[in-house]
């Protein structure tokens, strides 16, 4: 049997999971010394109850092969409503559009919750939430609860959903500033940093404020399902930096270890709020789990791209080295596929690029020998699966844009 498509089978049933906001028990260590029937049984397992999924495996191992196999038509899956090849182009400020007067009424809010309280913090507050940045997160929870309260037949969004939104905010943000601090970081969108303009101190306690007021947001929600849901999104954020520092310049990576990071780093916050937006909007069990699914995949195929972004954008672009993931040995998809076609290019990164010359021919190999298609792919893939995800929802400008910001995410490799 393939070993990545034994990798992948691991990984469908640990994101199967995570559909309903659990963790999986499963890990790389366990799915790769299981026996050979045992894995061959699963696959079996995953292609009579997710038809999906077992195509999913198959493309990903057909990917770090260097092919890409259509198997859509041998599998008879219905086609897709939505599909990333003929997607409507939206800029982002269509996409926005729908939801534009709850950003500004957000955004207030969201100066007003540091500042008001805590005078010493309001030029960070100000610096944090005025740096620039899209707010992506909010706006897919106002984007999700208009579009599940229409379906709901309600006219407004609850408090709670508001509330939601200013939350995944502030825990969104605090998890930069705190990250920040990690990496010594003096520019962040082109603008300052907190730690680089007001210390080191002010920062940690800008971010512990904003983790502990978003803690109180949450409690008074009053519902326990989305505490539990967002809860959890914080502990993965600590899983996922620890599961990067970890495993640096570890090229036994699994593509199934990075996909689980990149939730914990990126995809659980939005997919537990888009699902939370759809709990306040009384939907059902079906379509609460669609919501988690978008941000699911939508979170993931971000992850993807940016991490290809590190490799094709240039240093004034990124605001930071090309390559500086892979220079501080995060193996990422890039690199990941790259290391299949080309072996060597694993001998150069454990050795830690200590030869003169190494690092830029490991980029070299990363960017001309597949790496950069094959990760395409795999976000295509997630992609196309967040599309999946809003069959549910009625038409209209929210779908739409729901829709857009799928295109959004694969514009910025072209």
């Amino acid at each position: 049997m393939n070993p990545a498509l034994a990798a992948r089978s691991g990984a469908s049933l640990s994101y199967a999971v995570r559909q309903r906001g659990g963790s999986s028990s499963c890990s790389s260590q366990h799915a790769s010394s299981a026996p050979r029937a045992v894995r061959s049984n699963a696959v079996q397992h995953l292609r009579q109850v997710n038809k999906q999924a077992y195509l999913r495996q198959h493309r990903r191992a057909a990917i770090a092969q260097g092919s890409a196999v259509e198997m859509a038509a041998e599998l008879n899956l219905d086609k897709h409503n939505l599909s990333v090849d003929n997607l409507k182009a939206m800029s982002i400020e269509d996409i926005i559009a729908p939801v534009a007067k709850d950003m500004q009424v957000m955004n207030q809010n969201l100066l007003n919750v540091v500042g008001e309280r805590h005078p010493m913090l309001k030029a960070a507050a100000e610096q944090i939430f005025g740096a620039g940045g899209k707010k992506l997160r909010p706006m897919l929870i106002f984007l999700v609860a208009h579009a599940t309260a229409e379906k709901a037949g309600l006219t407004e969004l609850t408090p709670q959903q508001l509330r939601l939104a200013e939350i995944t905010e502030m825990i969104h943000t605090a998890s930069l500033v705190h990250d920040d601090v990690l990496d010594e970081c003096d520019l962040r969108r082109g603008k300052a940093t907190v730690n680089s303009k007001y210390g080191t101190r002010l920062a940690v306690l800008a971010g512990d404020y904003l983790f502990a007021q978003s803690s109180w947001f949450l409690a008074n929600l009053d519902n326990l399902e989305v505490i539990k849901l967002i809860s959890q999104v914080i502990a993965d954020f600590a899983n996922g930096e620890i599961s990067q520092a970890a495993n640096l310049f570890d090229c036994d990576v699994t593509l199934e270890q990075y996909m689980d990071k990149s939730f914990f780093k990126t995809a659980s916050l939005i997919a537990a709020s888009c699902r939370s937006a759809a709990v306040f909007s009384g939907m059902p069990e079906e379509v609460k789990e669609d919501m988690f699914n978008y941000g699911k995949h939508l979170g993931l195929a971000f992850q993807v791209v940016d991490d290809i972004l590190d490799f094709t954008q240039s240093e004034e672009q990124l605001g930071k080295p090309r390559g500086q993931d892979m220079a501080s040995g995060n193996i990422t998809a890039p690199i990941y596929f790259a290391m299949q076609k080309e072996p060597v290019l694993r001998d150069i990164i454990e050795t830690e690029f200590e030869e003169e010359g190494s690092f830029e021919e490991a980029m070299e190999i990363v960017m001309n020998k597949g790496g950069i298609e094959a990760a395409m792919e795999l976000a295509k893939e997630e992609a196309q699966l967040a599309l999946d995800s809003l069959s549910r929802l009625p038409e209209g400008e929210m779908k739409d844009s729901l829709a857009g910001m799928v295109g959004y995410v694969l514009e910025r490799i072209y």
